[in-house]
């Protein structure tokens, strides 16, 4: 991945391939760079992959992604400043009504006698004093009404700060977002695998493809000789024309193989392209997009199905991107049953008001504030309750679902070696008979010569050698790409020295993603005597298998 993967393995040899397969057409011929069509070979075709395939740059881009929902939840729990203001103009031409009436408590009216006029209020009259005549008050004087104009201006500026001091939501939400970065660094892991061991089968496609063409057309420039050759024979007149029309149906008969062979052969350059991520080059018109530089190799590997099996579990992606998703959705149960403990929020900070009567700007009102705000739910009708039940449900169908996907890995391990074991028995009876295919054609051909035999014999002969020759041919490929298939179920396709600079998390590195055989869907160790053993991997350096 550009500046992000680094891959350790193949040493210079591998470097070398990357740069010529970032260059472009370095290492081409000169026909090939005019043409516009550049060359691979197997590694320069994976590195390329590597750099400019779409999913996996969509992979890392995720990956970017979670990291930035860990800063988005984890900024809930750190303090935050804010800074407002507010300002406020009125055209005085409005401000004729703007006066407030500034009275004092007892009223605005005047008093008479015992009882208030013109406020807004009356009083009881009192009994009589028992020990003196009542003498009438004396009616207190009227309170003036004085009316201050407002400014026209007003303004409000504060600087707050807000802590959350305790909740019980923040923390697991912030925990599980932590999972969530682990599961799309697993995801981009489990792309990268597979890419690999597309680009592995689509590179052997394409190869095999070139040899069928090959094959047949060795078997139409044979029958094309065959013609020939009965032909004049006809003009001599030693067969019969019968022969010669045999000939022309069976040249006929084998040319539209020949097309279909080499049409496959461009379908599958095209799709090679497309995995590896070349755009299209106009310069090289009708011509293929690339050409593939290598042989279809058969080197056999000794494979122990109940090691692989177990590798397969300790080392799959898809795996440990199960066991974050269950330990993410433990993290969102933890997080929705909190809604049932207190929030304590805490604010504080610096306030500057406006007069009200004047737009000075020194004439304001300053100083702190501070808040300490607290809730806790009552009684909600139950509505917590079922968000917990809900998150529950969904944490066993996350524990279920990876209980599959152990046996999805089983299954996947021992569907690619049983395909290894098939092709490669099929490899080791189609060279035998291809060696008998030949001989045959030998002797049919030897036959016909001495006049001892016929021509039917030589076609069928030569039919037997096109189909052994083709079966071997997909043997091949099939073994390669099984090979290819058995290294990404078993987690081998590509190893990890974990030297993803800002990309992968401290948290693979540890036991908590530990996949193997005697742990549960959360990681903790079964409990029964049908657990099997648990058997360390072992650790590798190499990018990927070849």
């Amino acid at each position: 991945m550009r500046k992000y993967l680094v891959i350790s393995g193949f040493a210079a040899a591998i470097l070398a391939a990357g740069l010529v397969a970032r260059a472009g057409t370095e290492g081409t011929s000169a026909s090939a760079s005019t043409a516009g069509v550049r060359r691979f070979t197997l590694d320069q075709a994976i590195i390329t992959a590597l750099q400019r395939n779409p999913t996996l740059l969509i992979a890392e881009q995720e990956i970017k992604r979670t990291k930035g929902v860990i800063i988005e939840i984890r900024a809930q729990a750190l303090p935050r400043v804010d800074a407002s203001g507010s300002f406020e103009w009125i055209d005085p031409n409005l401000s004729g009504t703007r006066a407030f009436q500034q009275n004092l408590p007892s009223g605005t009216g005047t008093t008479t006698g015992p009882t208030t006029t013109g406020g807004a209020e009356s009083f009881v009259d009192s009994p009589l004093s028992q020990v003196r005549d009542a003498r009438p008050l004396a009616a207190p004087s009227p309170t003036p009404v004085t009316f201050i104009e407002q400014s026209d201006i007003s303004y409000n500026i504060s600087v707050l700060g807000r802590q959350l001091v305790f909740n019980g939501t923040t923390w697991p939400s912030i925990r599980g977002t932590f999972f969530q970065r682990d599961g799309a660094y697993f995801s981009f892991r489990a792309i990268l695998d597979q890419l690999i061991s597309t680009v592995k089968t689509q590179f052997y496609q394409v190869v095999v493809n070139r040899e069928l063409i090959k094959v047949q057309e060795q078997s139409v420039h044979l029958l094309e000789s065959q013609l020939k050759d009965q032909q004049n024979r006809f003009e001599a007149g030693t067969v019969p024309r019968f022969n010669v029309l045999q000939a022309e149906v069976a040249l006929y008969n084998q040319i539209p193989l020949l097309i279909t062979a080499q049409n496959n052969y461009r379908i599958a350059q095209l799709q090679l392209a497309k995995t590896i991520g070349l755009d299209f080059n106009p310069l090289r018109g009708e011509n293929p997009p690339l050409e593939v530089v290598g042989e279809m190799p058969y080197i056999q590997r000794h494979i122990v199905l109940v090691d692989a099996i177990e590798l397969g579990k300790q080392r799959r992606p898809f795996l440990k991107q199960a066991r974050a998703n269950v330990l993410n959705q433990l993290e969102q149960v933890r997080a929705t049953a909190g809604q049932l403990l207190p929030s304590i929020n805490t604010t504080g900070g610096y306030e500057w008001d406006s007069s009200p009567i004047n737009s000075s700007w020194h004439d304001i009102s300053q100083g702190w504030v501070a808040a300490v705000t607290g809730s806790m739910p009552i009684w909600d009708s139950g509505l917590i309750y079922g968000q917990v039940k809900q998150q529950r449900a969904l944490l066993s169908e996350a524990k279920i679902t990876y209980d599959d996907d152990v046996r999805q890995v089983e299954l996947e391990v021992q569907t690619a070696y049983s395909n290894l074991q098939q092709n490669r028995e099929l490899i080791t009876s189609q060279e035998k008979n291809v060696e008998q295919a030949e001989e045959a054609l030998r002797l049919a051909k030897a036959r016909l010569d001495a006049g001892a035999g016929v021509q039917l014999d030589v076609l069928n002969a030569q039919v037997q050698l096109l189909t052994a020759q083709s079966t071997r041919l997909q043997a091949l490929f099939g073994y390669n790409s099984s090979l290819a298939e058995f290294d990404r179920a078993t987690g081998a396709q590509s190893t990890y020295s974990e030297s993803f600079a800002n990309l992968a998390p401290r948290a693979t590195k540890t036991k908590t993603y530990y996949t193997g055989s005697g742990v549960d869907a959360e990681g903790k160790p079964k409990h029964g005597d049908d657990s099997p053993p648990r058997i360390p991997a072992k650790r590798s350096r190499t990018s990927y298998s070849k």
